[in-house]
């Protein structure tokens, strides 16, 4: 017996060691990195709860909510007593918008430590925010009964100011002169008078609305597209990229693939613009759905209470409308395939079956469009689960096959940070593209685009590093109670 205790020693010894450097990379905002060292240390210990708390919070971290909360069950089996894997879990759970069960284990939180002020805080914060969703179900509108509030806003009826010395619309027709001054008004930090906001949403809405969800681009040969990934509310990133590639135009034109609104603290300046730009000339800018352009995302990450803080209640429910009017996808030349997540749970899915949903509508939690805004490749083949707790993990088989059944090239996707702002998988057969460089102020990561040229449409990618903004923090308009745990 005691020989097999020296031999577990050095093992846990090893374990500790390792954890420490977990730490540390850790407080370095070295994410992946941590949950590697974190996993060494599980795999000499598997039995220290400290070690699967920690990992769920570096997953957390990495919005990978799904293992987090698994991690963090791990944690509460080995030690039911053990405070910080209730946290741990419950945390992941507000993060995916799960109150109700996060404040399950927050109440367990407050049972072990009654005296902790922080757990009675986090606690009563859970409870406001369950209270508040139970009261919005109560009065909720089914959506086939709702008054689309576009229909109840005339914008020529407000008048603008005398004093009013910001961007102007004159008449019915957005300019190029009217985004650039509104581009430099949102710079130092200007507002946009209402009217004009409204005018261009309730425009980008009518064109939005009018497109497949599947949209077809055409770039003749000779000409350039470029595809950005997700930008976060990151404005001052935004402009770096107009800076680097020019402003979109007829000749320079953009996909935007998605996730442009949330986390950073400039996402009503960033829906603007792109707005704007479509408005402006519609085949200058292309816009995708990603995951955060529904309503359960910005009432959590920030969007909500920005639109509510720089324009109005009445924006909020106009935006969410707008989101549902946006496409899931689209593929250029017939051959690339640009979707902000990624594929399917099934095989055998074709681009007619894309075509065909019915859109708008918020997400659903399964099915083709809510993979199409959430699923991530994996390294494995196959398939497997997600580690964000929604739509799954997909392998470089399942990409070559969905490429062969509908004679594409090439699948870009947007939807995971990257520390170079992009990655090239599935035997060069999917890139990922994240366009908002150091990330949420702290994930040190570049961001990146990919500029295409007709008629090789060879990826010529483009990585890029961060400019200051001024400062107004990330989540500065979130939900208090995730803010208590960011």
């Amino acid at each position: 017996m005691t020989s097999m205790v020296e031999n577990a020693n050095p093992n846990i010894e090893r374990a500790e060691e390792i954890k420490l450097l977990a730490n540390d990379a850790f407080k370095a905002n070295k994410f992946s990195q941590a949950i590697e060292l974190y996993s060494q240390a599980i795999e000499l210990n598997g039995l220290n709860a400290v070690y699967w708390a920690n990992r769920a919070f570096a997953h957390t971290k990495r919005e990978e909510y799904g293992s987090a909360i698994q991690d963090a069950t791990k944690a509460i089996e080995l030690d039911p007593k053990y405070s910080k894997g209730y946290y741990r879990r419950g945390a992941a759970y507000l993060a995916m918008g799960k109150f109700k069960e996060a404040l399950k284990d927050f109440q367990q939180v407050k049972k072990i430590c009654p005296s902790d002020p922080d757990a009675s805080k986090k606690l009563k914060e859970c409870e406001k925010a369950v209270q508040k969703l139970r009261f919005e179900e109560a009065i909720a509108v089914h959506e086939s009964a709702r008054r689309s509030v576009a229909e109840s806003i005339d914008f020529r009826c407000i008048d603008v100011e005398p004093h009013y010395t910001g961007a102007r619309i004159e008449g019915e027709v957005v300019t190029l002169d009217f985004v650039k001054k509104m581009m430099e008004d949102f710079r130092n930090q200007k507002c946009l008078h209402k009217r004009y906001a409204y005018q261009i949403v309730l425009q980008a809405r009518e064109m939005l609305g009018a497109m497949p969800a599947l949209v077809d681009i055409t770039v003749p040969d000779g000409h350039h597209f470029t595809v950005c990934g997700d930008v976060h509310g990151q404005y001052f990133d935004l402009l770096n990229i107009f800076e680097l590639n020019g402003l979109p135009s007829e000749e320079n034109p953009y996909l935007f693939n998605g996730d442009f609104v949330d986390r950073g603290s400039f996402s009503v300046e960033v829906i603007l613009t792109l707005f704007a730009f479509k408005c402006m000339c519609p085949t200058a800018m292309y816009l995708s759905r990603g995951n955060h352009e529904s309503k359960s995302m910005n009432k959590i990450y920030g969007f909500e209470g920005e639109v509510r803080s720089k324009l109005s209640e009445t924006f909020v429910e106009l935006f969410a409308e707008v989101f549902c009017c946006l496409p899931l996808a689209h593929v250029i030349n017939g051959k690339i395939f640009v979707v902000h997540g990624g594929l399917f749970s099934v095989d055998g899915v074709k681009l007619s079956d894309i075509r065909a949903i019915d859109r708008f509508c918020e997400p659903p939690e399964e099915g083709i469009m809510c993979e199409l805004l959430w699923s991530d490749p994996q390294p494995q083949l196959g398939r497997g689960p997600s580690k964000r707790g929604v739509g799954l993990s997909f392998g470089a088989d399942v990409t070559k096959k969905f490429i062969e059944e509908n004679n594409l090239d090439l699948v870009v996707r947007s939807h995971e940070v990257k520390d170079e702002g992009y990655e090239i998988e599935h035997d060069g057969k999917l890139i990922t593209v994240f366009s908002a460089p150091n990330y949420c102020d702290q994930m040190g990561n570049k961001g990146a685009f990919i500029r295409f040229a007709a008629p090789e449409l060879k990826p010529d990618i483009v990585s890029f590093s961060a400019v200051p903004h001024p400062d107004v923090k990330p989540m500065a308009y979130a939900s208090n109670f995730l803010r208590l745990f960011s």
